[in-house]
């Protein structure tokens, strides 16, 4: 596959609608050994922190689903239920129109189990949708889509914004100070850039104020281009978000405007050295796939989108396969509406795309939680208490019991994070015997467990 390769972007599920209402009839079958091996590793872990539920009538079992030709599971008899993971959904913290707990909300009605919530260059969102998701038993994945440039070696006419998106275990990153620094450097530059392109936009004679677009946007959150092309539709710039981009927002359009993102490379190391799962969002918006690929591979990249609400992408799906990347997808929800946008939990992944995420995913986010409880152990400070609260998975709060010693705390927080299995290792025990030897209620530390 040369560099220079048009790739034919073509669902392979629904082609023509011929296609479709063919698939409208798909055969159901039974899952296979694989199948059925893959669906108990995935619903596993998925009611990690429910132990109870993966036995109760409630939750969906092996016995109660089948696939269809796609490998998609497809419940069948009273109460069947599909695991379904949304990976890749926005907030009003960055770009989307919602709050993370009315897409919670809106995922628990469309049957999501899994929701990573993956807001551009922030996290901020995610302790108010980890909180929201209680009510409804769903898992969240910690994420955020990180704003990067592809900016090939001595050719800068080649230069284009890439996202990647990145996803954490319950507790998010290690070196969480890290990550934060890089992610703010970038919505600084977002806020240059949204200037410039209201500076731009002026030029061309559009009264569009500065103002506005961040009224829009909402208080401290960096301003985007969709939030601009909000501002032109309510201005009367433009008749809909639509014509806003394809008249002058498109990359390279006349109000188009760089911001001060780092290279791509860099945005998937960094995901790495914070315990993160790397994945290049939306690659058939890209110009030049196959080099962006290659280079991101060999800074560390996991996988690539390759899944939409209309089936798998042939092409990219096979550019996957050629540089042993992950194969996922997600709906990229931003609750903007219309027939353009697809539904949350409306990508249908298979479940052994499933598995070989988890795959992945589950040894690399084991490290970075036992990073975050070694960092705690060898001092347990209140900042280091925070890096374990921080997404609300435990929470410090008044009026219940201490607890009296960080043991303890391990004790009772790992068995929600991690498998029996990824706790017995002599790292962990190392930990909880260090952590047995002193009391760590320091003066100003008072962990409390929350009841679900």
């Amino acid at each position: 596959m040369g560099d220079g390769c048009v790739i034919q972007a073509t669902p392979t599920s629904n082609k023509k609608n011929k296609k479709k209402n063919k698939n409208r009839g798909r055969t159901k079958k039974k899952m296979t050994h694989d199948q059925l091996l893959a669906f108990k590793f995935v619903s596993d872990w998925v009611f990690l922190d429910h132990p109870s539920a993966s036995s109760s009538s409630s939750s969906p079992s092996a016995a109660s689903c089948v696939v269809d030709d796609f490998g998609v599971q497809k419940p069948v008899g009273r109460g069947g239920e599909k695991l379904v993971f949304e990976l890749h959904s926005h907030s009003k913290f960055s770009d989307g129109f919602f709050s993370p707990s009315k897409v919670i909300e809106r995922a628990h009605i469309n049957g999501v189990k899994v929701l990573a919530l993956t807001d551009h260059d922030t996290m901020a969102g995610i302790p108010e949708a980890v909180e929201s998701a209680r009510k409804y038993g769903i898992k969240i994945i910690p994420g955020v889509e990180i704003s990067s440039i592809f900016s090939p070696r001595g050719d800068s006419e080649l230069e284009e914004p890439v996202h990647i998106l990145a996803y954490y275990s319950s507790i998010g990153p290690s070196r969480f100070e890290e990550l934060d620094k890089f992610l703010s450097n970038i919505r600084d530059g977002r806020f240059l850039r949204a200037k410039n392109i209201v500076l731009k936009l002026n030029k061309l004679k559009l009264p569009l104020k500065w103002e506005h677009v961040c009224r829009i946007a909402g208080k401290g959150v960096a301003p985007g281009r969709l939030h601009v092309a909000r501002a032109m539709v309510e201005a009367g710039c433009v008749e809909n978000l639509r014509q806003a981009f394809a008249r002058y927002l498109f990359d390279g359009g006349p109000a188009y405007s760089k911001g001060s993102e780092p290279l791509a490379e860099e945005a998937v190391k960094m995901i790495c050295h914070t315990g993160g799962v790397a994945v290049l969002a939306h690659p058939w918006a890209l110009k030049h796939p196959v080099p962006i690929v290659r280079r991101l591979k060999e800074a560390g990249l996991h996988g690539m989108e390759v899944h939409k609400s209309d089936g798998k992408l042939a092409a990219y799906s096979d550019l996957a396969d050629a540089y042993g990347l992950l194969k996922i997808g997600g709906s990229d929800y931003h609750g903007r509406g219309g027939h353009n946008e697809s539904e949350l939990g409306s990508v249908n992944l298979p479940v052994l795309v499933l598995h070989d995420f988890l795959k992945v995913a589950r040894p690399i986010w084991c490290n970075a939680i036992r990073e975050i409880i070694e960092c705690y152990a060898e001092e347990p400070s209140d900042s280091n208490l925070a890096t374990i609260t921080r997404f609300g998975t435990t929470r410090i709060l008044k009026g219940a019991s201490p607890l009296s010693c960080g043991q303890d705390l391990i004790d009772h927080c790992l068995p929600l994070w991690l498998s029996s299995q990824e706790m017995q290792n002599a790292e962990f025990e190392a930990i909880k015997l260090k952590l047995s030897n002193g009391s760590v209620n320091q003066e100003g530390i008072q962990v409390l467990l929350e009841t679900k």
